[in-house]
């Protein structure tokens, strides 16, 4: 697959994608989200690759925002399948990825650019960035998850005045109402992500997977998360990671995963 707005980097079991189109700060057009996509489904095949990493090329900017060029003109019919396809498409897959995916967010995320950091399972934060979703500015509002993502991560209020108001926040503030999980230099953000990669690369990749499943379970109202974790944590008994993990465990040795 050849790729023009990303760059795919693999490397000891992490898959960095880094978004390449600097001279519009990342943002986000029809081709970059559908190579990110592909990107993922060639990543979801690939047993070596374990963790994904997720950031934007240059200091600048994670993503700025979405390309508006690209559907300024669009009607309401137009406008909900963009939102539905992009969902469908990339944000969803990210959320409900099997493989962890780390958003390194360096410089603004914006609009589309947060959503996509929120869609990601885990958000380190460089010391610059600055995160909103201003859509509301522009007559519109997020459409890529952002208005029900940005409310299960800091809370109904403060997601309510930051769309309303089309506020942003700093990395300081992102981190104390959970938006980021943390806040480096800028630096040293893909250090930092790469190791939290590495100690998510331990443990077995079938619990990561399942974990991540159990976890968005709480999200979706037409499944009881109690019982979804129960179900789970059941079909981790017939796992070789198990049987590898717990034979490891008794044994006083490191699992081989």
């Amino acid at each position: 697959m050849e790729l023009e707005n990303i760059i795919r980097k693999q490397e000891n079991g992490i898959a960095t994608l880094t978004i390449n189109r600097p001279k519009v700060l990342n943002a986000l057009n029809k081709k970059t989200i559908l190579e990110l996509s592909q990107a993922l489904d060639s990543i979801q095949n690939d047993n070596n690759t374990k963790v994904v990493i997720i950031t934007g090329s240059g200091s600048k900017a994670f993503v700025a925002g979405a390309d508006i060029s690209e559907f300024a003109s669009f009607d309401t019919t137009q406008g909900a399948a963009l939102a539905r396809e992009g969902q469908a498409l990339l944000f969803d897959k990210i959320a409900n990825f099997s493989k962890p995916v780390i958003a390194a967010v360096n410089g603004y995320a914006l609009g589309g650019g947060l959503e996509l950091a929120m869609a990601s399972h885990i958000r380190i934060v460089a010391d610059n960035a600055i995160m909103g979703l201003p859509e509301v500015s522009l007559g519109v509002i997020p459409g890529y998850g952002g208005t029900q993502r940005l409310a299960q991560l800091v809370g109904k209020g403060k997601a309510m005045e930051l769309i309303i108001t089309a506020g942003k926040m700093d990395a300081n503030t992102a981190l104390q109402y959970g938006l980021a999980n943390h806040v480096v230099a800028q630096e040293e953000l893909l250090v930092f992500t790469e190791k939290i990669a590495g100690k998510i690369m331990r443990n077995s990749p079938q619990a990561v997977a399942v974990a991540i499943q159990a976890i968005n379970a709480n999200y979706n109202h037409a499944v009881n998360g109690f019982e979804e974790e129960i179900a789970l944590f059941g079909s981790c008994f017939g796992t070789s990671d198990f049987k590898e993990g717990t034979s490891a465990f008794l044994e006083k040795r490191k699992p081989k995963f």
